[in-house]
């Protein structure tokens, strides 16, 4: 099943914004582990960011299709 130009591009412009989400959550967390938060708040974010990630896994498999050799 193709994907229309549009279609792809809409996903592709999901895929930047989760990505640069996610890495807004690292910067985050860096700087809550440098400031010694509470390590409950600080295992929330990993726990958000983890979310972020898995949903950039399904979006790059949308984009590329898995190959089968």
């Amino acid at each position: 099943m193709s994907m229309s130009e549009q279609e792809q591009a809409e996903i592709r412009l999901e895929f930047a914004k989760v990505k640069q989400e996610h890495a807004d959550f690292d910067a985050a967390i860096v700087a809550m582990v440098a400031q010694g938060c509470d390590p409950l708040q600080i295992q929330r974010m990993k726990k958000k960011k983890l979310t972020l990630k898995d949903r950039l896994q399904q979006l790059e498999d949308k984009i590329i299709p898995d190959i089968i050799a």
